[in-house]
């Protein structure tokens, strides 16, 4: 009587491959949700600081690609759009860009100010 030899399956690289790109798309769902937030906070701070009013209370993603920060390493940069009133009967449109968790620029009153929240 011989003993049969065992059919172990081994995970292929196809598999390999899916489950990576599966935890790829929920770090990138993850990572952009929390800068969302981050961009929330930002300019609801900036608005409240200036007097004005923050509009819907968000921001919208309008662009991502990837980039180079300061140091050369690459980096997702993150365009948000968003409303706000300065005299509360007005609607206004801003902007505010981060490179990986660094706020880049803030356009408010039609001014584009590179690191304008502090």
């Amino acid at each position: 009587m011989g003993r049969q030899p065992l059919n172990a399956a081994l995970i292929g690289p196809a598999e390999i491959l899916t489950v990576l790109l599966v935890l790829l798309a929920i770090w990138l769902a993850w990572d952009t949700l929390r800068a969302r937030e981050y961009a929330n906070d930002a300019m609801r701070a900036a608005c409240e600081r200036r007097g004005y009013l923050f509009l819907d209370d968000t921001v919208s993603l309008h662009a991502l690609r990837p980039v180079r920060d300061d140091d050369g390493r690459m980096r997702l940069r993150r365009e948000y759009r968003f409303q706000y009133s300065d005299t509360g009967h007005n609607r206004r449109n801003g902007a505010i860009a981060l490179v990986g968790d660094t706020i880049a620029t803030v356009e408010l009153d039609g001014v584009n100010r590179p690191e304008a929240i502090g």
